[in-house]
């Protein structure tokens, strides 16, 4: 419930809404499905989701009958929950050495929740290195230092503009030197030329799999929340290019409306893995998709 709790502070502005909207329910006629799909788009699911997700609930109400405001809540949820639980699953990280690519535009957070995952990690007990792979951004890897030093994390990094299929290599190689368990990799931090993007990315998973064959891999692309619809078109372009096998969600602790969780696991079938609520380590969560859809419309 401490979760939940977080959930529906960071989740605000959407739960009052749609509180708002079941506090004056006076019966599921056509004026309220059309101000509950006016709020679900408000709310960053996007036009058709919300149509369908109202077409869908329509469907329940008259098959079972439903017709308090409780239940007919219940019954929304119920279709949330549905929509990003099928595509839900933690990290897998169970070999020796593991290892994280973590991708996205710049400003999106990655540097921070890298550095929230080592610290996750390292406490756990687990020996952690950290690759500075986006070379191209100039802060980027004294950025990541910081965040090795404070989590107790190994790095390596190398000169701004070197060759990030290189410092991979350099990272893989130490790790197995050392016996490190977990390799997290910064990289990726632009979207502008996709060629180069793909050509970058598809070096680095050749050298991954050459060095480390067998090993588990997440691909995580990290979105900001803030940014709703846009995020959506991220992910979209990153998808291309990139065998992601998860999404984390920053910034929900702002502006973030939290609908376009639903957007990207309904329409990219990709998962949400993890979701950042604050500026705290511990604000690193794992994502539930029914405590999400709870908290969106408690």
């Amino acid at each position: 419930m401490k979760i939940l709790g977080r959930l529906r502070e960071s989740l605000g502005k959407t739960t009052r809404q749609i509180s708002a909207l079941f506090a004056s329910f006076t019966g599921a006629d056509d004026a309220f499905y059309d101000e509950l799909e006016e709020t679900l788009i408000l709310a960053d699911l996007g036009a058709e989701l919300s149509i369908a997700t109202v077409d869908s609930l329509r469907e329940i109400v008259l098959k079972e009958g439903l017709r308090g405001a409780d239940e007919i809540k219940n019954a929304l949820s119920g279709i949330l929950s549905e929509r990003i639980s099928s595509t839900a699953s933690g990290l897998v990280l169970e070999t020796k050495p593991s290892i994280i690519l973590v991708i996205g535009v710049n400003g999106v957070g990655k540097t921070t929740t890298i550095g929230k995952l080592a610290l996750r990690y390292v406490k756990q007990g687990k020996k952690v290195l950290l690759c500075a792979g986006d070379t191209f951004r100039a802060a980027a890897g004294e950025q990541l230092s910081i965040w090795a030093e404070r989590a107790g994390a190994d790095i390596i990094r190398r000169d701004e503009g070197a060759d990030p299929a290189s410092v991979v290599f350099d990272a893989v190689s130490a790790a197995k030197a050392r016996g490190t368990d977990i390799i997290i990799c910064d990289t990726a931090g632009r979207l502008h030329n996709k060629s180069n993007l793909m050509n970058e990315l598809e070096k680095i998973h050749r050298i991954i799999q050459r060095e480390l064959p067998g090993s588990d891999k997440e691909v995580l692309l990290v979105l900001d929340a803030t940014t709703g619809q846009n995020g959506l078109m991220q992910a979209r372009e990153f998808k291309e290019t990139a065998a992601i096998t998860g999404i984390v969600l920053t910034k929900l602790d702002g502006t973030a409306k939290g609908g376009i969780v639903y957007a990207i696991t309904d329409e990219l079938k990709i998962p949400v893995k993890l979701i950042g609520v604050g500026e705290k380590p511990e604000d690193l969560l794992d994502f539930d998709g029914s405590e999400f859809s709870e908290a969106i419309l408690s």
